[in-house]
């Protein structure tokens, strides 16, 4: 039996008390991130809202197995965002940009009231080039008449994970999700209602197709009211995708179980907190940009090094964790060899890099993030 089969389908029940200390937890790290954003200012800012913003659109995308263009969707969110940035391009794609419209969407416009037709554009928005090649997606209508079912496996021996409320009941469960969401009850927790959103709204499962990265956008939306902070400083699809196959885990037991949904809740929540926890660590690492780019505001550099630190400065920890040689610096800026080792040699001279041990016929250099070097500038 499915959740959406029990007689009292959909009043949820959850233990408070087994909450608790989760929503505690996540509270403070609310706390904590907010008061780290608040010593952020100007670009900086911008720069938080931006990484956050192209952490979702990336993650969301990629839990369902698409991976877009990283390159465009960080030009759409810097043209959206109105940033300038060195180092940024101009491209963009019609799947980058309407992606991160919906995702502004669903966060800036927090007294708008949700509505069937706003779930309706927003999964449209993800078919901006049609319904693909295989053309049986309804795109920005509900789904068609047969049972929908989450499978995997052969084609001959399917394994059904989940199948949801069938056609004919969808508008009227819709509208019953749609008319809570709008009007939830004044004791309910947000964090809680964020949640319950979450199960509910991907329970339903109102499109053909699109119904994981339209599900995460309205919890969104729910976290951004909790919080009256419709700027996002985190990435729930982040943390989601980094635990995806406990995700779809935790989905599929809580669609399969009673109405009792205090494991699924707390399982959110967990998530939650781990994408606060990983907030703190990129906005360091923002702040850590302004710094470096305050101590250089009188550095003389050529557009090809700005848009290489910008990038080192962007992925520190991640893609260059190894540091960036002569080869890797020439791929980036799209140089010759010659032109890559005085680049670099210059950058080390005026202290915005500096060696790794090493050294070799490969010498390996980092951002350097203490005091400038006392050289050329």
């Amino acid at each position: 039996m499915y959740i959406w089969e029990q007689q009292h389908w959909p009043h949820f029940e959850w233990d408070e008390s087994v909450l608790r200390p989760m929503l505690d937890a996540v509270r403070l790290l609310q706390g904590r991130v907010l008061g780290k954003t608040e010593a952020v200012h100007g670009q900086a800012d911008l720069d938080v809202e931006m990484d956050a913003l192209i952490q979702n659109a990336i993650r969301t995308s990629e839990i369902e197995g698409e991976r877009l263009d990283v390159g465009s969707v960080r030009s759409s969110v810097a043209r959206q965002l109105g940033l300038e940035q060195a180092g940024v391009s101009a491209r963009t794609t019609p799947e980058s940009e309407a992606l991160v419209e919906l995702l502004l969407q669903s966060t800036h416009q927090l007294d708008e009231p949700l509505s069937r037709e706003q779930l309706c554009l927003w999964q449209s928005m993800l078919f901006v080039q049609g319904p693909g090649v295989l053309g049986n997606v309804r795109v920005g209508e509900l789904r068609g008449d047969h049972p929908m079912q989450v499978v995997s496996g052969r084609l001959d021996q399917p394994n059904v994970h989940f199948e949801a409320p069938p056609r004919g009941q969808l508008e009227a469960e819709l509208d019953a999700f749609i008319t809570w969401f709008n009007h939830p009850p004044s004791w309910l927790d947000g964090l809680v209602r964020a949640g319950i959103t979450h199960l509910w709204l991907i329970t339903l499962h109102p499109f053909d197709d699109g119904n994981g990265r339209v599900t995460r956008a309205v919890t969104d939306r729910a976290l951004a009211q909790a919080e009256r902070q419709s700027v996002r400083f985190y990435s729930l699809s982040a943390a989601i995708m980094a635990r995806r196959h406990a995700y779809y885990d935790h989905l599929e037991s809580a669609q399969k179980g009673s109405l009792d949904i205090t494991p699924w809740l707390l399982w959110f929540l967990d998530t939650l907190k781990e994408a606060l926890e990983q907030a703190l660590l990129r906005i360091d690492r923002v702040l850590m940009k302004a710094t470096f780019w305050q101590r250089h505001a009188t550095t003389v550099l050529n557009e090809r090094q700005i848009k290489v630190l910008n990038r080192l400065l962007d992925t520190a920890g991640e893609e260059f964790e190894q540091g960036i040689n002569a080869r890797k610096y020439q791929s980036l800026a799209k140089v010759s060899k010659a032109t890559s080792t005085r680049d670099l040699a210059e950058l080390l001279e005026k202290g915005c890099l500096s060696k790794l041990p090493g050294g070799g016929r490969s010498t390996r250099y980092q951002v350097l993030l203490g005091q400038a070097h006392e050289g050329t500038q």
